[in-house]
């Protein structure tokens, strides 16, 4: 029996409570990016104004990720599954690829920003770092939900403990909080910028939450421990990356900490904390090539954590920026399910196993263009461009197809009558 459901819902049997949940979404969004995201947003902000923009991108981010968790909850199916409503069989495949690709291009980039200080700490070959990590993070994303549980429960509070005291340093040397909140940036970057930053910074990811959220037992439990862990987990991540770079001037969270003289404990908890966020990347990385190959989960991970450390180091020095427009790419998608769910079939899914989907659902495949079209070149927030495009572009082809397809209809039953 497959435990992790890679294509059906997961039973009430198998869902799991309040404490649980909270613990893997928070491990969900201690998302080690978000705190270089935080130092850019340190060193162009005042302190008011990085506070206002960090808790207005987490509120936009929590509405997005807690309706997908609603849905997951409700119908128990990972995003990849929910994405055959709206796309149809073969069209939830496009989906899956650039969800799983993306997951798995992190998971690499993830392996060498864990190589990368320790190597230059330790002096340990950088290859034997890359090989070593990336079997046991494979390893670990095999065993799936469980182990995200256990992992997330010891890493959070480290990341945590180990947050905090770096930002008492800094505080203790800018002089207090005082001299903090009168900081003043040397050069700003625009209100509309921070938020895109606070908002781009995991609305790709943010997009995989389904296949978390699926195993909670009630769809309160899934919407309160997702809106939480947002606004818990992914601002204290900037909060980390942020005072620390307002105190040294480094924009690198690894680098404030080898200043601050706990680079030894950075390096244990920094790779607890990518450790989390590979196993994350993994586990949502298999479940989306297992709705296109049909094989399981646990098997594909292992293919995807041995391609993934195979390229990690190319990864890191050249998908970065691939990766990003990548990126831009999956806001609309979860767009479009929550378009399709709420909107068009008015909150009520029928059973997977009773479903007899299209090939393909054309309105969906035009939208998702028409939204990631918008995050490129509309002015704005990108992601939020992406994501109220491809909603207003899939309501709109979708009525207008269905209103097309019932006149047609209505025209034949009157010509045989």
């Amino acid at each position: 029996m497959d435990k992790e459901f890679s294509l059906q819902a997961v039973p009430q049997s198998y869902r799991n409570g309040f404490l649980k949940m909270f613990v893997v979404m928070l491990g969900f969004t201690f998302f080690s990016a978000s705190m270089l995201s935080g130092g850019e947003l340190g060193l162009g902000l005042t302190m008011t104004e990085f506070i206002w923009m960090v808790l207005l991108g987490n509120l936009i981010l929590g509405l997005y990720t807690g309706g997908l968790a609603y849905i997951a909850a409700k119908t128990g199916l990972s995003t990849h599954l929910l994405a055959r409503y709206a796309f149809g069989e073969k069209g939830s495949y496009l989906a899956s690829f650039l969800l799983g690709a993306t997951q798995v291009g992190w998971f690499g980039v993830g392996l060498a920003m864990f190589a990368v200080p320790v190597n230059k700490v330790t002096g340990i070959d950088m290859l034997t770092l890359i090989i070593i990590s990336g079997i046991v993070m494979t390893f670990s994303a095999f065993f799936g939900m469980k182990a995200l549980a256990i992992l997330s429960l010891v890493a959070v509070p480290a990341i945590a403990i180990l947050g905090s005291v770096s930002v008492g340093i800094a505080i203790s040397d800018l002089g207090g909080l005082s001299k903090l909140f009168a900081y003043q940036p040397e050069a700003t970057i625009s209100l509309a910028a921070a938020l895109t930053i606070c908002v781009g910074s995991f609305a790709s990811g943010g997009t995989l939450t389904p296949d978390f959220a699926r195993f909670a037992k009630t769809k309160k439990t899934a919407v309160i421990t997702t809106l939480i862990a947002f606004f818990i987990g992914n601002s204290l991540m900037f909060l980390f990356g942020a005072v620390g770079a307002i105190s040294t001037g480094l924009g690198d969270i690894s680098e404030v900490m080898f200043v601050q003289g706990l680079i030894v404990p950075a390096i244990i908890v920094l790779g607890l904390n990518i450790w989390t966020t590979n196993d994350n990347s993994l586990y949502a990385s298999g479940l989306g090539f297992s709705n296109i190959t049909k094989i399981k989960k646990s098997k594909v991970v292992i293919f995807n954590g041995i391609i993934g450390t195979i390229f990690a180091m190319w990864l890191y020095n050249n998908f970065v920026g691939w990766l990003t427009l990548l990126g831009a790419a999956l806001p609309p998608i979860g767009a479009i399910l929550l378009a399709d769910f709420f909107l068009l079939r008015k909150g009520h899914y029928p059973a997977l196993e009773e479903m007899a989907f299209q090939v393909i659902r054309w309105p969906a495949i035009i939208a998702w263009v028409g939204g990631f079209a918008a995050a490129q070149w509309l002015p704005g927030i990108p992601p939020l461009n992406g994501i109220i495009g491809a909603i207003m572009l899939y309501v709109g082809l979708t009525l207008v197809t269905e209103k097309v397809f019932k006149t047609e209809k209505s025209i034949v039953l009157g010509k045989e009558v």
